[in-house]
């Protein structure tokens, strides 16, 4: 799962260790008083509802990354949001339960800490109470696997799409080698969007999603999925359109620097010339005509000479 559970309150034997890894992130000494311990489960290696996995391996690898990270309200990263620290993990094997392809069952747990001030109090009584127990967690995985192909989802050499079958088998993604860890949040409903991982894309796996919608077969993406790519092409507009508004002055510069050097084109001509020079082009252009000693030579133009001109050139 990729989202969890308050599963108790504090009642840790150890609670003097404990309040040592929760003052190594305040910044004065706090008395077990002053804050709520809790333990969390945050994620397991069964098939989600987003037909996803973590393998036990990137559980483990997770263990070390969600470390010191907060626990925040429905994924709102806002410092009023902030609510809860992760001061220690560790994954366990749950006895006795199994995923849904068989295998045993391994969750990663966290042990987290919320400050006992008023502003906390409604939450923390809700978490008491049974009220609040849903998390899910934030972080970006450098791989999705295919379980039926075993290559990478999106790429041109896996066809396959999760949450079908094929030959009986589901098909869904294994994610592995983690890269980073967000945070965890408490969420009203876990199957709404929010409950579910916020994955990160690297550029090439971006690459290889864009590779997969041009190919000929028939492409699902995910809610996260199809957000990320949203986002890549907003990314990717809103960098043309500064780049093409810092052409165009560039271009305007350029003008003005001919015009200095007393270079005279038709005007469709000039436009129809600087229209084609990329923007690394146009640069070194300018560069070249901003040089004060820089002097330019119109083509066919003959050689200057200061001596006086005679009617030697008209000689027979």
């Amino acid at each position: 799962m990729k989202n969890g559970q308050v599963i108790k309150s504090a009642d840790s034997a150890d609670l003097m260790k404990e309040m040592e890894l929760v003052n190594q992130y305040s910044r004065r000494q706090l008395s077990a008083d002053e804050v709520y311990l809790f333990t969390v489960a945050l994620c397991d290696n069964d098939v989600d509802r987003d037909y996803e996995r973590f393998t036990v391996e990137s559980l483990f690898a997770l263990e070390k990354l969600f470390v010191g990270k907060t626990g925040i309200i429905d994924h709102d990263p806002t410092a009023k949001n902030q609510k809860a620290r992760i001061i220690s993990c560790k994954v366990e094997s749950v006895d006795g339960a199994f995923t849904s392809r068989g295998d045993q069952l391994f969750r990663l747990t966290a042990r987290a800490y919320i400050r006992r001030t008023e502003g906390n109090a409604e939450l923390i009584e809700a978490i008491e109470a049974g009220i609040v127990k849903e998390v899910s967690v934030g972080c970006s995985v450098g791989h999705t696997v295919c379980s039926i192909c075993r290559n990478e989802m999106h790429s041109p050499l896996c066809s396959h799409q999760k949450g079908r079958e094929y030959d009986g088998e589901l098909c869904y993604g294994e994610l592995t080698e983690p890269k980073d860890a967000y945070e965890f949040s408490f969420v009203a409903v876990p199957a709404q969007r929010a409950a579910g991982v916020i994955k990160g894309y690297k550029e090439k796996d971006m690459n290889e999603i864009c590779k997969a919608l041009t190919g000929e077969n028939e492409v699902t993406l995910t809610k996260g999925e199809a957000a990320s790519l949203k986002e890549y092409i907003e990314r990717l507009e809103s960098d043309s359109a500064y780049a093409e508004a810092y052409r165009e002055e560039l271009v305007q510069k350029l003008k003005t620097a001919l015009r200095e050097k007393g270079v005279q084109l038709d005007y469709a001509v000039e436009n129809c010339i600087l229209a084609k020079l990329s923007i690394d082009e146009a640069k070194s252009l300018l560069k070249a005509l901003s040089r004060k000693d820089q002097k330019v030579k119109v083509q066919l133009s003959g050689k200057e000479s200061d001596e006086p001109v005679g009617n030697t050139e008209f000689r027979i």
